[in-house]
């Protein structure tokens, strides 16, 4: 008798199709209708360009609200946000920042985009 080896083959593994649902693609009119909101830093931006004076966190809060470009979704504390927002992006663009830091809790634009 003899014995025979054994020996490997190469499996291959095999998949059950995917279904796929396709989606139908969305509606340009349905983009045009909802525009993107703007966020609070780029209402910022615009505040402090229009004034052109130094404001504080809490200033420029009231004046996005009044002038309506941003408003709080509800948050208790939306100043200090805007707040740390504000310097995260002075911290991280440096001297590309739209903002500045003229004293101690004031901003002022910078002029850049």
């Amino acid at each position: 008798m003899s014995k025979k080896k054994a020996t490997t083959t190469k499996r291959t593994k095999v998949t059950k199709p995917a279904l796929r649902i396709a989606k139908a693609p969305a509606s340009k009119s349905a983009k045009a209708k909802a525009p993107k909101k703007r966020s609070a830093l780029d209402a910022a931006a615009m505040v402090l360009v229009e004034t052109g004076e130094p404001m504080n966190a809490k200033a420029l809060i009231d004046a996005m609200e009044a002038k309506r470009y941003w408003t709080s979704p509800g948050g208790k504390t939306p100043h200090a946000t805007l707040f740390a927002a504000l310097i995260r992006e002075i911290a991280k663009r440096g001297k590309d920042s739209r903002f500045k830091k003229t004293e101690r809790g004031l901003f002022a634009a910078t002029g850049k985009e």
